[in-house]
This record gives C-alpha cells, sequence and structure tokens, in this order.
C-alpha cells in the first residue's frame, strides 16, 4: 500500500500544504483572451472550468490538449483531450468552439502543440487563458512564458480551497504529494529551460523542504 495511505497528516503539515497550494495560484483577474488551452490530467474540473468560462464569453475558441499518462489512462481511456471534449459538449458548449489536441505529454508539449494547432486554424492569438488544476497555474504560466513568450498570458482554474480540492480527489497524501512535485518543478525548470524563472519566497521554500523530509515524495523528479 502506498505510503501516502498509510499517514494522516498533522495539522502542521496541512498548513505547509496550504502555503504551497496559495503560491501556486497566480491570481489573475480573467479577462477576454484570443483563446484558451484546457491542460489535460486527471481533474475533469480543468473542462468544467473551461465550460465556465466560454459562456462567460472570455474568448471564442478553446484547445482541450492531453494525450495519456499512467495516472489518466484509466479514467480517461480515449485520451484527456477527447474526455474534456465530450465533457464540454454535454455542459452546453459548441462543437465549433472546440479544438482537440491528443498527442501532448507534458505541459511543454501542451503550449506547443496547442500552438501549431491554433496556427493551423487561422486563429490569431494575442492573447490565452489557461486552464489548468489549481495548483498547476504558476508552473502552466511559467512554461507558456517560456514556450510562447510573445502571448499575453492569464491562468484560471476550479475556485476551490485546499481542503475542498482534497475532498473532489479523496486522497490527501496524494494531493500534498502533487502540491510539492509542481513546486520542484517550478523551482528546477527553470535552469533545463523548461520555463521562466519565478521567486519562491523562503516561506514556501521552507514549507516544501518540510514536507519533503516528511515523506510528500512521490511526485518529486530525479
Amino acid at each position: 500500500m502506498p505510503h501516502y495511505e498509510q499517514r494522516p497528516m498533522t495539522d502542521e503539515q496541512f498548513h505547509d500544504a496550504t502555503l504551497i497550494w496559495n503560491y501556486h495560484q497566480m491570481d489573475h483577474e480573467q479577462r477576454p483572451c484570443s483563446a484558451a488551452i484546457g491542460l489535460g490530467s486527471h481533474d475533469l474540473g480543468v473542462a468544467t472550468t473551461a465550460a465556465d468560462l466560454y459562456r462567460e464569453g472570455l474568448f471564442p475558441v478553446m484547445v482541450f490538449s492531453g494525450g495519456n499518462s499512467p495516472t489518466t489512462l484509466a479514467r480517461f481511456p480515449r485520451g484527456e483531450a477527447v474526455h474534456y471534449r465530450e465533457h464540454a459538449l454535454s455542459l452546453g458548449v459548441p462543437d465549433e468552439a472546440i479544438l482537440v489536441e491528443p498527442k501532448a505529454a507534458n505541459t511543454g508539449q501542451n503550449i506547443t502543440f496547442s500552438r501549431e494547432l491554433l496556427a493551423e486554424a487561422g486563429i490569431a492569438v494575442e492573447s490565452l487563458l489557461l486552464v489548468s488544476k489549481p495548483y498547476m497555474e504558476r508552473r502552466s504560466y511559467a512554461t507558456c512564458r517560456r514556450l510562447w513568450p510573445e502571448v499575453e498570458v492569464v491562468c484560471a482554474s476550479e475556485p476551490l480551497e485546499l481542503d475542498a480540492y482534497i475532498r473532489s480527489i479523496g486522497d490527501e497524501r496524494l494531493v500534498v504529494d502533487m502540491l510539492v512535485g509542481d513546486l520542484q518543478r517550478v523551482i528546477e525548470y527553470p535552469r533545463l529551460g523548461f520555463a521562466v524563472e519565478q521567486e519562491v519566497p523562503a516561506v514556501v521554500y521552507g514549507a516544501y523542504e518540510r514536507l519533503v523530509r516528511a515523506g510528500f515524495d512521490s511526485r518529486l523528479v530525479s
């Protein structure tokens, strides 16, 4: 049985996780953009949020991007982007407002392949609304700024607090592992050329180090 199912979090660990959760969110003002990209993952809330923002008139077209990963294959056997599209259609988004990019296997490919698809469709993009999981806003922003620097980037995600998100996933240890893993990528990816550099406040970095030492490390990359 995985270690995160064996040990409940302490109050101090939840406090540290909340610091990281809040840091990951960019708190951008939602405003009209040329297009949106819904970043594929295990979280169908991304497609729900994209549909909500479309109905608010914030963009005319969206790309759902994502193939499969080991963590999404069982949940979305036809691919993340395909299931996102089906969900958005069920919420009333018209088919002509959705483009599907079914091959991306990471965030860089989400951005790169979606950019190519939008260009092929003849859609000029000056501003882009990135819709992601709540704890992935900052990393997706940093990735897009590195790979598509000429566009204005606005981030959005399902408006949930950490405790509500944990309830929606049903596994607090796994959620915190994912928060920690995304923060590691925010820290490490700029030196690898995958993302732009972002300041990590000392209080957030301290929370990260304490959670890693406590064993919240299943989503770290070597």
